[in-house]
C-alpha cells in the first residue's frame, strides 16, 4: 500500500488502475494532436483558413502582389526569365484590381 500525507491509502491495484487511466488519456490526447496536425496541413484546411480571414478584394490583391514580387526576385536571381514573364502577366492583372482602390 502507498500512503500519502492525508492518511489515504491506495492499494497497488488502485494505483495501477489510476496509472492505466492516465496513460490512456495521454495517448488519446496525443492521437488527437496528431490528427489535428494532419488535418490542418491539408489543402482544404488552408482554404477554410483563408475564407475565415474574410479578406477584402484589395487585401487579397495586396497579398498576391507580395507573393508575386517575392517569386519574381527569386526567379530573377536564378535567371528563369520564362517564369518571370508569367509572373509579370499575373502582376498586371492584380495591379488592375489595386487601381480600383487607389485613393
Amino acid at each position: 500500500m502507498i500512503k500519502d500525507n492525508n492518511k489515504n491509502n491506495m492499494t497497488e491495484k488502485e494505483l495501477n488502475e489510476l496509472a492505466t487511466k492516465i496513460v490512456s488519456r495521454m495517448m488519446r490526447i496525443k492521437t488527437i494532436e496528431n490528427w489535428f496536425q494532419h488535418v490542418t496541413s491539408t489543402d482544404m484546411a488552408n482554404a477554410v483558413d483563408y475564407e475565415n480571414l474574410e479578406l477584402t478584394e484589395e487585401q487579397d490583391a495586396v497579398g498576391e502582389i507580395a507573393k508575386l514580387m517575392t517569386l519574381m526576385n527569386w526567379f530573377q536571381e536564378d535567371e528563369e526569365y520564362e517564369k518571370c514573364a508569367v509572373i509579370k502577366r499575373r502582376l498586371d492583372v492584380v495591379n488592375e484590381i489595386i487601381k480600383k482602390y487607389d485613393k
